[in-house]
C-alpha cells in the first residue's frame, strides 16, 4: 500500500487540505453447532480513497482497486468534486489549521492463518464444553479481522496502521425451570492476530467454566423486582454506558446536531467520583484494548478527557468542529472501510477507576442487584438509555444471593450518574463488538463498578 500512496505524497492539490489512503479489510469467521461444523467464511476488500477540502467543503472520490493508477484517478476525482461543491455552496471558510508533520507507523501487521487450523481449535473447545452437564446446545465461533491502512495528507503526515481482532466466542443454552431455552454468551479475546492471541485451546476452559456457572445460576434464577433501585454496576455495563449514553452525546458532530451535552460543557453531569476518558492508545499505564495511534485525517491521536470529577470538560472532535470549537483535534476521525469518510467515532472510552473493594461495595447494599453482563445497549441525543441486563444476582443483607433472569435498566446518564457513591478500584474492558454510528467501527469500552441508582425492568 505504501508503494501505491508514496509517489503522490508531493502532487497533492495545492490549496487544499487532502486525505489519500489506501486499505484493506479482511475477515474470517468459522462457526460449529454441536460439534458439527455449519459456518467457514472468509471476506476481503481493499482500495483506495481520496478526501480533498476547499474552503471548508468536502469532495471525495473512492475506487475498488489498489493501484497507483486508481490512486491517481480517486485524488483527480475528489479534487473536482471540491471544487464543485465549492462553487454551488461558497462556504468560504479559512483553511483549517495545519496539523504537525507526523509519520506514525504503529508496528503492527496483519498474519492470516490458515481455515484448518481455526477448525482443529474449535474441536477441542468443543468437546469442552459438550462435557458439561445440562446443556441442550452448544456453538462456538472464531472469528478474526484486521484493518490495514497507509494515509499521507497535504500537511505532510504519513501513517501506517493497522488494528487486528481475534476471537474465540461460545454460546451455551440450557432448559429453564419452565421449559424455555437459557443462554449464555461469552467473547474471548481482542486485539492481535489469532496465532498470538490463542496458543493452547486448555486455555480458555477456566472461562468455558465461568461461563458454565454463570448459566447454571441462571437456569435456577428469579425475576428482578422492577422500579428504582439500588445496584451495582459491573465493568463492561459501565463501559457500555459510558460508550452508548455518555460517549455518543459528545460528539462534536452529535452536539452541533442538538445532543444534551451542548448545553453542560464546564457543568457538573456526574457524582464528583466520575471522570471519563476517550483513550488513544494508552489507558492507566497499559495498552488500551484497540490501540488508534492517528486517525483517517492524519491527525496524531491523544487522550481527549470528556468528564473530570464529575464536570463535562471537552468533547470529540475532527479537524473541522475542532476548528469550529477552537480546541486542537485529539484524533477521533475514523474511517471503517477504504470508501468510507471519515468520522467522529470513538476509540477507547473508559470511566476512571476509583478506590473502593467490590467486596465493600456488595457488603456496603441492604436489598440490591449486582448487575454483570450486557447484551445490548441504546441510547439517543438526550443520553436516556435503555440496556438489557444478562447476568445479574441479588444482593440482600451485603450477600450476593440468587441470579436473576433477563431484564433491562433504563434511565438518564447524566442523572444517573449523579447518584454513583462508590466506584471500584479495577477496570474491566469490552473490545468484541461494533459501534454501529453511519457504519461500522470497532471499539474499546470500559470501567470500573460503580454503586448507583437505576430503574430496573423487572420480569
Amino acid at each position: 500500500m505504501k508503494e501505491i500512496i508514496i509517489p503522490y505524497k508531493g502532487l497533492l492539490p495545492d490549496g487544499c487540505q487532502t486525505e489519500l489512503r489506501a486499505q484493506r479489510n479482511s475477515t474470517r469467521k468459522v462457526s460449529m453447532l454441536q460439534g458439527n461444523l455449519v459456518g467457514n467464511s472468509r471476506a476481503d476488500g481493499a482500495g483506495v480513497s481520496a478526501r480533498v477540502c476547499k474552503n471548508g467543503v468536502y469532495g471525495f472520490a473512492s475506487e475498488a482497486d489498489l493501484s497507483a493508477d486508481a490512486a491517481g484517478r480517486v485524488l483527480r476525482s475528489a479534487a473536482d468534486n471540491a471544487i464543485f461543491m465549492d462553487g454551488r455552496i461558497g462556504k468560504g471558510l479559512a483553511a483549517r489549521p495545519a496539523i504537525p508533520y507526523a509519520n506514525i507507523d504503529s508496528g503492527i501487521t496483519y498474519s492470516d492463518t490458515e481455515q484448518k487450523e481455526f477448525i482443529e481449535f474449535m474441536k477441542e473447545i468443543d468437546e469442552y464444553i459438550a462435557s458439561k452437564e445440562k446443556l441442550i446446545s452448544r456453538r462456538v465461533i472464531i472469528f478474526t479481522e484486521s484493518r490495514e491502512k497507509y494515509l499521507i495528507t497535504s500537511d505532510g503526515a504519513e501513517a501506517s496502521l493497522c488494528i487486528p481482532r481475534s476471537y474465540v466466542n461460545f454460546l451455551m443454552t440450557a432448559e429453564g425451570p419452565d421449559g424455555s431455552p437459557i443462554d449464555m454468551y461469552s467473547p474471548i479475546g481482542g486485539f492481535g492476530n489469532f496465532k498470538e492471541r490463542f496458543k493452547d485451546p486448555s486455555a480458555l476452559f477456566p472461562a468455558i467454566d465461568r461461563c458454565h456457572k454463570k448459566l447454571m445460576d441462571k437456569c435456577s434464577g428469579v425475576y428482578a423486582e422492577a422500579g428504582l433501585k439500588t445496584v451495582i454496576i459491573g465493568g463492561s455495563l459501565g463501559g457500555m454506558l459510558a460508550h452508548e449514553a455518555v460517549g455518543h452525546t459528545v460528539e462534536a458532530d452529535l452536539v452541533i446536531g442538538g445532543s444534551v451535552a451542548g448545553k453542560n460543557l464546564g457543568r457538573e453531569v456526574a457524582s464528583p467520583l466520575v471522570s471519563l476518558t476517550d483513550f488513544a492508545n494508552t489507558a492507566f499505564g497499559k495498552q488500551a484494548p484497540l490501540p488508534v495511534f492517528a486517525d483517517d485525517e492524519g491527525t496524531p491521536a491523544v487522550d481527549a478527557p470528556i468528564i473530570k470529577d464529575g464536570i463535562l470538560v471537552g468533547y470529540m472532535h475532527n479537524r473541522e468542529t475542532a476548528q469550529r470549537f477552537g480546541v486542537a483535534p485529539c484524533g477521533n476521525a475514523r474511517a471503517f472501510a477504504y470508501n468510507d469518510e471519515p468520522l467522529i467515532r470513538m476509540r477507547n472510552t473508559a470511566i476512571h477507576p476509583g478506590k473502593d473493594k467490590i467486596e465493600d461495595m456488595i457488603a456496603s447494599v441492604d436489598d440490591g442487584y449486582y448487575l454483570i453482563d450486557t447484551g445490548n445497549g441504546q441510547a439517543d441525543n438526550t443520553g436516556e438509555f435503555m440496556f438489557g441486563i444478562t447476568m445479574g444476582y441479588e444482593i440482600k443483607h451485603g450477600k450476593l444471593g440468587r441470579a436473576i433472569l433477563d431484564t433491562t435498566i433504563s434511565g438518564v446518564a447524566f442523572e444517573m450518574l449523579k447518584t454513583v457513591d462508590m466506584v471500584s478500584d479495577k477496570i474491566s474492558w469490552e473490545d468484541c463488538g461494533y459501534c454501529g454510528k453511519k457504519q461500522p467501527m470497532p471499539v474499546g469500552l470500559g470501567g470500573p463498578e460503580l454503586r448507583c441508582k437505576v430503574m430496573m425492568g423487572g420480569r
